[in-house]
This record gives structure tokens, sequence and C-alpha cells, in this order.
């Protein structure tokens, strides 16, 4: 039985792909994850597994985890917020010492998984520290692969599609800065999760970029989510300066807002990311978006799983 440390563990990545894998009888799962609430989640779904709550940006008794491990995945990452510190804590401090407790304990392979933001035209604190990260993992002599996705979906998605939909049915309008027409290139969790299981399971090695199969304008992204979901809000086009101000005002009085002036800046970006036929390349099956989008919001076991924030 093989022994599988999964760093972020209870985000969007780590609980749909431990909500594959859970009952195969060949992997010892170890999940260790930070975010307290989110981590009894993943306890309570999978009371098979070894769940650690722990800061790895901060040194502690979690590296202990990693004694006999015959693999990492390191799912971790500061993704949204105000503060740089915590871009640099999470994805920078917590990775050194994530892969300092691998060598420590002689783990012999990495899944890595980075962000197609390490190739995008914005320059925020998730794309700068996101690069940094990447390179402390190829600096670290570890054999690993790194995947580097989109814009990500699915269960348990708390900041991105999952979000917007439970918004979506709670606000009388639905804003939409500009035009919408910002080309976006969704990637499906479950579709990613099978990538990341190829990757485990063939100790491949390399650097892929992975997108979403199909290109779509955000604005028929929202329909699409509106029209998966069974929301009926109607959707209001708003000027961009006015969005922008309105979520500087809504960062006064949270802290930690689910969407940021950055990332609208980063929405708007007009990026193009590579795509790659990684449905040959690793063995799976692209969902198409109307059929992931209906499995993400009607499933009878996770759809109704909010994580916090």
């Amino acid at each position: 039985m093989a022994r599988i440390v999964i760093t972020g563990a209870a985000g969007l990545v780590g609980q749909n792909l431990i909500a594959g894998i859970a009952d195969r009888g060949d992997l010892q799962i170890v999940a260790i994850d930070k975010h307290p609430s989110n981590t009894a989640v993943l306890a309570r779904l999978h009371p098979g597994i070894e769940v650690i709550a722990a800061d790895l940006a901060q040194p502690g008794v979690w590296t202990g985890a990693f004694k006999g491990a015959d693999a990492v995945i390191q799912l971790h990452a500061q993704i949204g917020g105000l503060d740089a510190e915590e871009f640099e804590a999470n994805n920078v401090r917590a990775t050194r010492l994530v892969l300092d407790a691998m060598k420590a304990e002689s783990v012999p392979y990495l899944v890595h998984v980075s962000s197609s933001v390490v190739n995008s035209k914005a320059v925020d604190f998730y794309t700068e520290s996101k690069k940094a990260q990447e390179k402390l993992v190829v600096e670290s002599g570890i054999a690993h692969a790194t995947l580097r996705p989109t814009l990500m979906y699915g269960w348990f998605d708390r900041k991105h599609l999952g979000w917007l939909a439970r918004f979506m049915k709670k606000a009388p309008v639905f804003p939409i800065p500009g035009s919408g027409r910002y080309m976006r290139q969704p990637l499906y969790g479950g579709d990613f999760s099978d990538i990341v299981l190829a990757c485990l399971d063939g100790r491949r090695e390399g650097a892929w970029n992975i997108s979403g199969q199909e290109k779509i304008d955000y604005v028929d992204l929202i329909k699409a989510v509106r029209k998966a979901s069974g929301a009926k809000t109607p959707i209001v086009h708003i000027p961009y300066s006015l969005f922008w101000m309105l979520l500087r005002v809504y960062a006064v009085f949270d802290r930690d807002p689910p969407f940021t002036t950055k990332q609208l800046e980063a929405l708007v970006t007009p990026d193009s990311f590579e795509v790659i036929d990684w449905p040959s390349i690793f063995g799976v099956r692209a969902t198409p978006l109307d059929e992931a989008l209906a499995i993400t919001f009607n499933d009878p076991k996770y759809s109704g799983v909010v994580l916090d924030f």
C-alpha cells in the first residue's frame, strides 16, 4: 500500500481528488490542511483517511507525516486576498518547508500543482508567488510532475464558480463588468483530479499546461452556470470602473473578500493559455462543460457541501 501525503487537501482540488480515491485499497492517504472547518468537513466525508490540521508555513510535528511516504501531492496555495505576506507564507515558505520535509524523509516523488498564471501577463501577489513556488520545486532536485491548471470549478468550489452560483441565487441581479467578453478556459476539477492520479500512478516527470478544452467568454460562462444551478437571476452589465470601485469599497469591510480588484484586473487581462491534448497524454476523458456543470451543481452527495473561506 502506497502512502500518499496531500497538502492543501481540504480545498477544491484536494476534496475532489480524495472523493475519487478515498476507497482505493492500494493507497494510504494522509491529508494536511490548515483550515479548521474545511479539514473537519474532509474528515467527516472520509473517516477512513488520516487528516491533519496544520499550518505548513510553520515548522511543526506535521513533518512526521512524511515518514515512509511514497509520494506527495502538493496542492496548498494562497489564491485570493489583499495581504502580500499571506501569499509569501502559503505559497513560498510553506512549499520550502514541505520540500525540506520530503528531503529529510527521502520521499522520492512529487506532483506539484502550480497555476496557469505563471504564463500570464498579469502581475499580482498570486502570480509572482506561484512563479517563486515553481522555482523552489525545480531547484529541489526531487523527481516531480508540475501541472499548471487554468480556472477550476467543481464540487467544493468556494471562491470561483461555486461562490458565483451561490451569490446568483441570493442577489436580485448578477453584475457583469463591462461587456463580459473576456475569454476563459475553465477546467473541471474532476478531470484535473484524474490527471493528478495519472501522474501519481505513472510517476510522470515534466511540466504541463492544463487548460480547459473549451474556450468561452465570461458572460456566457455565467449564463451556463445560471442554467446548471437553476438560478433565475437577471444578468446586468456594469461599467468596469464602477465595478472596480464597488470591489474596492467592499474590501474595506471584508478583509478576505471572495473577489478582489486584482482578480478583476486579471479577469479582463487578454490571456489565451496553451491547449494541449491532455486527454490523450494522460489517458483521461475531458468532460464537456455543460455535463461538468450539471455534475457540479446537482450531485446528491457533494453539491450541497459548502466550504468556508
